[in-house]
């Protein structure tokens, strides 16, 4: 028996100011990249090197800059944490790249939320197990529009911000970075060869925590504005 399964749409993420779509190939993801947060989860930020986990690249939810999102509280879990992260979008690959060639792989940035089933993740921490279930969950990557280097530069310091329902929740600057941008993408490509339409979400402050039904996320980097989500 032949089975025709149709093509699957290419997950593509809104461009700030035009009515380009950005294609997305694969989602990378760093853990503990402020020292802060490295310390709140338990580890010491000082003598770890970066490590890297993956979204499925349909687990992104574009978000409109100019509108509430309704987000999805997924299945089999009983907290669900936020985690706001600057999200950079390469439009160029490579093997092997040096730290000072990196930037210059990077299209633009975007607001990002690395969505956490935290009780699943806690339970493959215990069990040695892969983070698959916790963190790949449908829309668990909500995104706002990529804003070009041509337009915003390179993104390095600045406010990030998460509020839940008006009080703040998380604040940081991307200046504490343990890992920069040109050093994650050299990291990385050492792994992995790279390429444009690969997007790194590049870590998170202290103050993750659970989100309910019925509250509103809003996430805030500073030359990137804001996305808003509402948890049904």
């Amino acid at each position: 028996m032949t089975f025709v399964f149709p093509a699957p749409e290419t997950p593509a993420i809104p461009v700030a100011g035009a009515s380009a779509l950005f294609p997305v190939r694969r989602v990378y993801c760093v853990g503990r990249n402020y020292a802060a947060h490295a310390r709140e989860m338990g580890h010491d930020p000082d003598r770890e090197p970066p490590f890297f986990f993956m979204k499925p690249a349909d687990a992104l939810q574009p978000v409109p800059a100019d509108a509430i999102a309704e987000h999805a509280y997924p299945q089999m879990t009983q907290n669900y944490h936020f985690e706001v992260e600057l999200v950079c979008a390469l439009s160029r690959g490579g093997r092997d790249v040096t730290t000072e060639e990196a930037l210059g792989l990077v299209y633009g940035y975007a607001v990002g939320l690395d969505m956490t089933r935290r009780d699943l993740q806690d339970e493959a921490k215990s069990l040695r197990r892969p983070w698959a279930l916790a963190k790949g969950a449908d829309f668990s990557g909500p995104i706002g529009p990529i804003h070009p280097v041509s337009q915003v530069g390179h993104v390095a310091q600045g406010e990030i911000r998460l509020e839940v329902d008006g009080a703040p929740r998380q604040s940081g600057d991307l200046g504490d970075m343990i890992w920069s941008v040109a050093e994650q993408i050299t990291y990385l490509s050492r792994y992995n060869e790279l390429f444009p339409g690969d997007v790194i979400f590049t870590g998170t402050p202290d103050g993750v925590g659970a989100v309910s039904r019925g509250e509103t996320m809003r996430a805030t980097i500073a030359g990137l504005g804001a996305i808003t989500l509402r948890v049904v």
